[in-house]
């Protein structure tokens, strides 16, 4: 199992791209592979999870690799500008990010335990997201792009030529100039998280990476 599964499940959602159209669809029960899954959790439980020795491990395109304890229990719809979020009763620990462009997802996990994900926006054709394994640069509060002046809230740098986490107007039809957009709400919420060094992976469409 990869990260492309695991991040549909961690989000609480599946891409589809039918006709062009971008269609969200809830989750149902965790995409996770059976052989390493818990039981799903009850409806009324705010997180599936993962009991030791059970856990899926994940691969990184830099070959570091991830347990996850935890993913969030989301079974409602998610659209454009729709968010998760649930940190109660998850320890303090390293925190790291993941976006996965096929699915137009992001999701944090704080000590092994997903605490929030998010739909997003990318860059363009003519300004793509880089891909790879980023460790945030620079935090800044109240940012504003000096090449395009744009306001820029809540931003997470991740490369020396600004290519960045930070707020947007996440809509259908809009995307970045190779940024990543989060709703403002989602964005100053993993502000307070995510420190300075903390790793972000970006996944490509067509890219797989593996699970022990």
């Amino acid at each position: 199992m990869g990260w492309r599964s695991v991040a549909a499940a961690a989000a609480g959602l599946l891409l589809l791209v039918a006709g062009g159209s971008l269609l969200f669809a809830p989750r149902a029960a965790p995409a996770i592979d059976a052989a390493i899954a818990a039981a799903p959790a009850p409806i009324d439980q705010p997180r599936v999870r993962y009991p030791a020795g059970r856990q899926p491990v994940l691969t990184a395109p830099d070959g570091s690799r991830r347990a996850v304890a935890s993913l969030l229990n989301v079974r409602r719809r998610m659209h454009y500008g729709d968010y998760a979020w649930d940190e109660a009763g998850v320890a303090r620990g390293p925190v790291w990010v993941q976006v996965d462009l096929a699915r137009q997802i992001l999701s944090v996990f704080r000590n092994g335990e997903e605490i929030g994900s998010a739909v997003v926006l990318y860059g363009t054709d003519g300004k793509p997201t880089p891909t790879g394994v980023f460790p945030v640069m620079q935090k800044a509060r109240d940012h504003r792009s000096s090449l395009y002046d744009a306001a820029m809230p809540f931003m997470l740098r991740l490369t020396g030529d600004g290519v960045a986490i930070h707020a947007s107007d996440v809509r259908r039809g809009r995307a970045t100039h190779g940024c990543i957009g989060v709703p403002p709400a989602f964005a100053e919420k993993l502000f307070g998280v995510v420190d300075r060094g903390d790793p972000v992976v970006i996944l490509p469409a067509t890219s797989r990476s593996t699970a022990a």
